[in-house]
């Protein structure tokens, strides 16, 4: 079996060596190339794209050969069998005839969709399915209902998640590489022929291809190479499930897959955390990142295959499960993710952060909302000018502003206020203000941000303006700030104009039956 194993495997590498020159030659031709034509592509000069043909006719080639070599030995004869070849093979070729025609003219997501989740239906309907989810359900067994939903999900999910990372010259092809030997390594010891033989064709295929394909690349993989490769590996997986259903079986090809899973992850939550359609294209995957932090493209590369040679090996320890083996790895996994996706440092992310954030101070942001609801009902029946000064103390000492001032302007027969105090700006104009500290109420020196609030009273009297202050710091504003803008406002201007208005001079008129009073109004 091992000089089989090893036939097949340099087979398909020099196979694969063969006919990449011959694809890349051959497409470069005929113009069949892509060309830089967008700001997310890195490569400076148009390239083929058309890689996945030789690893697709290299693995085929290979495949046949294997059926020949166990056709001849009868002890790997019974083991080997075309059928469930055949009912992987045809399908993945549906995927790869799929990604062909996207490399040539271009395809749509849902058409690509709809042909992978037919693809992925003729893999359930020959037994090739998701039967149970430990994890969810645990060890019952799944109705079709289910599970075919299930099983189009994961072939969809890992067949646009190798697809998703192939950005950088030998990105995809070098991940994909470290999870089929994975695969390998699984099926070899579990005794799965097929599965075995059918893994160490494709690594030689997809270790011939990087030979052109790593940086700088003369041929990409294209859409034909990363969608039969994931397809094929997402089927694989489902192979070697059906003979071991337990949360290993699951746990071991989503651990060695980890790259291409964390990728697509991250690029659909924040696509939709940042409101984008989630199939638009951008520069910003993990690759773009570590681009920007400027590491080189080989580099870049080199530290994306040390990643997943982690993921791989990692989800090898899970071959010999036991209750805290798996805990350990799983929290090695989790620990290793968060750590590297705050070193990228995704804004959306840290927006999520910025949530959870508030989430958890949630009960100091009712407390100073409530204070400034108070205030606003209190303001409404205010009518005394020092009761409006401690109604607004009162809001503003629990909360994370550090002052405030409230300038005024009396009208004709308005008289001031004892405490008001002059703001020797303009005559007749005065004001009261607050602060935690000294030092707040003096903005000279400081770093601060202000927020201005015109008082202009419901019946559209203009009676001055409140200018609220906060020094620049690291705390969070802790308030809900459109209850600052909308009612309290007018609810403060209309008290400041019953408090003034209580205040006006009485100016004698002559009348001819003796003296008359009657109070100037304010107009």
């Amino acid at each position: 079996m091992t000089q089989v194993l090893f036939a097949i495997f340099f087979l398909s590498l020099v196979f694969s060596l063969v006919f990449t020159r011959y694809v890349r030659d051959f497409a470069s031709r005929r113009g069949w190339v892509a060309a830089p034509s967008q700001e997310r592509h890195l490569h400076s000069s148009p390239l083929p794209r058309l890689g996945g043909v030789a690893i697709f006719i290299s693995f085929s080639f290979s495949m046949t050969a294997a059926g020949l070599f166990t056709a001849v030995n009868p002890r790997l004869h019974a083991a080997f069998s075309f059928t469930p070849l055949l009912t992987i093979l045809l399908p993945a070729a549906l995927v790869f005839l799929l990604g062909v025609y996207d490399d040539l003219h271009g395809a749509g997501p849902y058409l690509k969709f709809a042909v992978q989740a037919i693809a992925a239906t003729m893999l359930f309907a020959s037994g090739l399915r998701i039967q149970n989810i430990p994890v969810l359900f645990g060890s019952h067994q799944l109705p079709w209902f289910v599970g075919l939903p299930f099983t189009i999900l994961w072939v969809l999910a890992i067949t646009n998640a190798f697809n998703l990372i192939d950005g950088l010259d030998g990105l995809a092809a070098g991940s994909a590489l470290f999870s089929t030997l994975v695969a390998f390594v699984v099926a070899l010891l579990n005794g799965y022929t097929l599965v075995t033989l059918m893994t160490i064709a494709l690594a030689g295929a997809i270790l011939g291809f990087l030979r052109y394909n790593f940086n700088p690349a003369t041929i990409f993989l294209g859409d034909s190479g990363s969608l039969f490769i994931g397809f094929l590996l997402s089927a694989l997986a489902l192979s070697g499930a059906q003979k071991s259903p337990t949360i290993v079986a699951v746990a071991i090809p989503v651990v060695s897959f980890g790259l291409p899973i964390l990728e697509t992850t991250l690029s659909i939550l924040r696509r939709f955390i940042s409101g984008r359609p989630v199939f638009t294209a951008d520069r910003e995957h993990i690759h773009h990142k570590l681009l920007q932090h400027g590491l080189s493209h080989r580099q870049v590369v080199i530290v994306l295959y040390a990643v997943s040679a982690v993921f791989a090996l990692l989800s090898l320890f899970l071959l010999w499960p036991t209750g805290s083996s798996l805990g350990l790895v799983l929290a090695v996994v989790g620990i290793g993710i968060w750590i590297g996706v705050q070193r990228l440092g995704y804004l959306e992310l840290g927006e999520l952060g910025r949530v959870a954030q508030r989430t958890l101070a949630q009960r100091q942001i009712v407390i100073n909302n409530l204070a400034i609801r108070r205030a606003t009902e209190e303001l409404k029946v205010a009518g005394d000018y020092e009761q409006v000064r401690r109604v607004l103390e009162a809001a503003f000492q629990s909360n994370d502003f550090d002052g405030f001032d409230v300038k005024f302007r009396l009208l004709p027969g308005e008289t001031r206020p004892d405490s008001a105090e002059s703001t020797g700006q303009r005559l007749g104009e005065f004001s009261f203000g607050w602060g935690k500290t000294r030092s707040a109420r003096s903005l000279e020196g400081l770093a601060v941000w202000t927020l201005s609030l015109d008082l202009v009273t419901s019946t559209n009297r203009h009676r001055g303006a409140m200018t609220v202050h906060r020094l620049y710091s690291q705390r969070h504003l802790q308030l809900d700030i459109n209850l600052l803008t909308s009612v309290f406002p007018i609810a403060l201007a209309d008290a400041l104009d019953r408090a003034l208005q209580r205040n006006l001079q009485v100016i004698p008129l002559a009348g001819q039956d003796g003296q008359q009073f009657v109070a100037a109004q304010a107009g």
